[in-house]
């Protein structure tokens, strides 16, 4: 499947992305080259395969839960860069 410019320019567009004509001409032959890889893959027999999420089969790895102490407020703060009246002093991040 072959990409043109004008379609890498409508995508742009799309984008909200002003580029250059230079940057345009690569995203052609980038493309274009990733949608070649694309189609040999989709000449792939796959008959038989079944569909997977992950390239490795994983299995649940949680924990079982069980209730236990808390940490301790002291230790928790041990290492805090800054802290006051046994909290943690963070920056300010809203308005």
């Amino acid at each position: 499947m072959k990409i043109t410019k004008d379609e890498v320019i409508y995508v742009a567009n799309l984008a909200r992305l002003d580029l250059e004509e230079a940057a345009i001409e690569k995203f052609v032959g980038q493309i274009g080259k990733i949608l070649e890889y694309v189609d040999k893959l989709n000449q792939v027999d796959t008959q038989g395969i079944r569909p997977t999420s992950h390239a490795i089969f994983l299995s649940n790895a949680f924990r079982e839960d069980k209730e236990q102490e808390h940490l301790d407020r002291e230790l928790a703060l041990a290492n805090a860069p800054e802290k006051e009246a046994g909290n943690f002093v963070v920056p300010k991040v809203i308005g």
